[in-house]
């Protein structure tokens, strides 16, 4: 499990910001449990979800910029997430999978020409003995006012987008396990984007207009 509690150049939980985060989000908690789902709401609802500012330099992926920030897309806020818990001395790794949005914002597919996200993010969690799956990706006020059902969790089932939103509608369909990583794989998301996005779109979602692939920084 050693991998699993480590700080990495994006899960960098040893920076200043992150480590008072974890500290205030869990203080006087002693079960890993408890620590978790205090951080998972912290991450869902405080760090509001926002997918059109979407950064894929290696200093835009790391937990602490998402911190910074205050809001960050799906792969952004379960980088967080598991960082945190990570922290908090909870094994952790990163969860990726492709999705359909039956209700994906017109702008946003109008610009990807899909409905599928690929490598959607979700947080891995060793919890009494098992991985357990936490998605903090939709905010609570999105939730309310799109109409989604939000994702709870209890530290002990797996938290997962929802098939259906409030009305019956369809909402989220999983398409593609892409497994799990110790790290966040930027460079394979990045091919893949570049792939099925093209290069012009990732520069566009990029807030910093370059992609990973050509910064260390």
């Amino acid at each position: 499990m050693d991998n699993y509690l480590q700080p990495t150049s994006f899960l960098d939980f040893d920076q200043s910001d992150v480590k008072t985060f974890v500290q205030k989000t869990i203080h006087g908690l002693s079960n890993p449990r408890e620590k978790s789902v205090k951080l998972f709401y912290a991450v869902r609802d405080g760090i509001r979800y926002n997918p059109y500012r979407i950064d894929l330099t290696v200093k835009g992926m790391r937990a602490s910029t998402t911190l910074k920030n205050g809001f960050g897309w799906c792969v952004g806020k379960a980088v967080l997430l598991s960082a945190a818990c990570r922290a908090a001395g909870i094994p952790s790794k990163l969860g990726f999978a492709d999705v359909r949005n039956h209700q994906s914002p017109e702008a946003i597919t109008k610009v990807l020409k899909t409905d599928i996200y690929f490598w959607h993010g979700y947080s891995l969690l060793y919890l009494n003995g098992k991985w357990v799956k936490a998605t903090p990706a939709f905010d609570l006020n999105l939730c309310e006012k799109q109409g989604i059902v939000p994702v709870e969790f209890d530290g002990e089932k797996d938290a997962v987008f929802h098939s259906f939103d409030r009305a019956g509608h369809p909402h989220m369909e999983y398409l593609n396990d892409r497994g799990a990583y110790d790290d966040l794989p930027v460079e394979e998301i990045y091919l893949t984007y570049l792939k099925e996005y093209k290069k012009e779109v990732l520069e566009l979602l990029s807030s910093e207009g370059h992609p990973v692939k050509n910064t260390n920084g």
